[in-house]
């Protein structure tokens, strides 16, 4: 597949109009108040000018992009509409087609890959550099306290008799006397009575750390002992009876678990810095050809 990416600008510039767009202000350009496609024009005319480099370097020139990876980023796009009407209106509001966009992701497919190659110029990541990481980060690489927790609820609504705040209480004091009895019957209860979405995984809530649940039931979930039922709880929005089913002890990870985690991260960053210097060589370039 080649292309005159010269004849292409018109197009490549309404597409980087759009995803500019998109990426700054999460709307169309049409959308945008005047100061905001100010900045957008901006932004998408130093990208355009970017890619242009890019496509006009020796290593674009060994580039092949298939027909399939164009495809697959259009699909990729259309798939976000509902009907194939919504997205050439789309198109249209934008000044673009299904063909002018296939040539853009064309565009921004070379891009992508010239730019993976260039990053692969990066040198390894050693072992010893992971390691001063680790032991510089070590911060990053703790575990707080997590405990896996259940609940059932149920609401407080004076419309309904059954939810009263003397009803609602009655009747989950009575689903923990049961469990008091039948504590393996929690699941069972929950898809019966809880009036939580998660009725249908039994009041899985999941694994959750301190601060993340509403401040009542929170504090009493890191009190209970592991496979303990709580009395019952009133947040806010209802009464709840709390489940502690699992608890994970806070942990920092040991240099072998981080180490993919850091090797990865290592590895980005110098792909990332190769490709920089790689980009401002291109600049120079064009500078001093003028």
């Amino acid at each position: 597949m080649s292309r005159s990416f010269d004849m292409e600008q018109p197009q490549a510039e309404a597409y980087n109009l759009l995803r500019t767009a998109l990426a700054l202000f999460q709307k169309s350009p049409a959308h945008l108040e005047d100061a905001q496609l100010q900045q957008v024009r901006l932004q998408a005319s130093k990208e355009l000018q970017l890619e242009n480099r890019v496509l006009n370097s020796s290593e674009a020139a060994t580039v092949v992009i298939s027909e399939q990876e164009v495809q697959n980023a259009f699909l990729e796009i259309r798939n976000r509409y509902d009907n194939d009407g919504e997205f050439l209106e789309e198109l249209y509001q934008n000044r673009l087609d299904e063909d002018s966009l296939r040539a853009a992701l064309y565009r921004q497919c070379k891009v992508d890959t010239v730019l993976a190659v260039v990053g692969s110029r990066a040198p390894t990541v050693s072992d010893v550099e992971i390691g001063i990481y680790y032991h510089v980060h070590t911060e990053q690489f703790r575990r707080p306290e997590q405990r896996e927790a259940w609940h059932i609820f149920i609401s407080i609504n004076d419309d309904y008799p059954e939810n009263t705040r003397t009803m609602a209480l009655t009747r989950l004091q009575q689903i923990g006397a049961k469990l008091q009895k039948k504590p393996y019957k929690f699941a069972d209860l929950a898809l019966q009575h809880s009036e939580c979405p998660t009725a249908l995984q039994g009041g899985l809530l999941g694994k959750v750390s301190r601060g993340t649940l509403y401040p009542e039931i929170d504090a009493v979930l890191f009190t209970l002992k592991e496979g303990e039922i709580s009395a019952v709880v009133e947040s806010e929005i209802g009464f709840h009876l709390v489940l502690c089913k699992h608890i994970q002890k806070p942990e920092i990870l040991s240099l072998q678990k981080a180490t993919p985690k850091i090797r990865q991260l290592m590895d980005d960053r110098a792909k990332r810095v190769c490709q920089r210097a790689w980009l401002a060589g291109l600049a120079k370039e064009a500078d001093d050809r003028h």
